[in-house]
């Protein structure tokens, strides 16, 4: 499927992002918060199944500039993450940049390791969506959610339980993050489960912390899309 250049602001950060459109009458639109490596052959594949689904899908553009490799992504990741409303800004510049596009319907959002980190922040700050979704995502954050400040979108996270850069503490500190936020939250974790699991080609990154399992993987794709069977109708 051909994806379509779409150009939006965060600022004066012109980004770059990617459409997928479906075939027939939309269900809705997902925004694709991609890896640390923003925009790449992966997350063109999401977008691709997201709009097979029947939804109209954006992959967002964390950086506004090419990555180069994976050293290059940490430090501009690092620049992105460390100011928590700058952060939050660039990802709802995607938000906005996809509502601006799809009319009157639904938005969710969908997010893999930093992007399932970007969709909780986006859950966090009150973006208006119905739903979003972390695949293997870092679960914490600068600014957790309070009964103050309620999480309104439901809740789901697929999460590799073998994940050294999310450890059981962490996951237990968003579950009570979560309960305090009054949040719908689905929470699934796959014993012996590496980071990056929904990527095949993890493994061939020899990294030990990252690592593809196809059973993860499926079960993980069937729970997002039985949610938003559920959402959406």
């Amino acid at each position: 499927m051909a994806l379509e250049r779409i150009d939006y602001t965060d600022g004066t950060v012109t980004l770059t992002g990617w459409l997928a459109r479906p075939a027939g009458p939309p269900n809705g639109a997902i925004v694709v918060f991609p890896t640390i490596m923003n925009v790449n052959a992966p997350m063109e594949r999401r977008a691709d199944m997201l709009a097979q689904a029947g939804f109209v899908t954006l992959i967002a553009d964390f950086y506004g500039t090419a990555v180069s490799d994976f050293a290059h992504a940490v430090t501009l990741a690092a620049a992105l993450r460390g100011d928590v409303d700058g952060y939050r800004r660039r990802i709802g510049a995607a938000v906005s940049a996809l509502r601006a596009l799809a009319g009157d319907l639904t938005l969710s959002a969908v997010g893999y390791c930093m992007g399932g980190q970007a969709v909780l922040e986006a859950a966090r700050s009150g973006e208006n969506l119905a739903l979003v979704a972390s695949f293997h995502g870092i679960l914490s954050t600068d600014r957790p959610a309070t009964a103050q400040t309620p999480i309104t979108p439901r809740i789901l996270i697929s999460h590799g339980d073998a994940d050294p850069l999310v450890p059981r503490a962490q996951v237990l500190a968003f579950w009570e993050e979560m309960d305090a936020a009054c949040a719908n939250w689905h929470f699934h974790s796959y014993a012996g489960v590496k980071h990056g699991f929904t990527d095949p080609g993890s493994d061939a990154r020899g990294l030990p912390a990252i690592g593809y399992d196809a059973s993860a993987d499926r079960q993980s794709w069937a729970a997002l899309t039985g949610l938003l069977d559920e959402i959406y109708g």
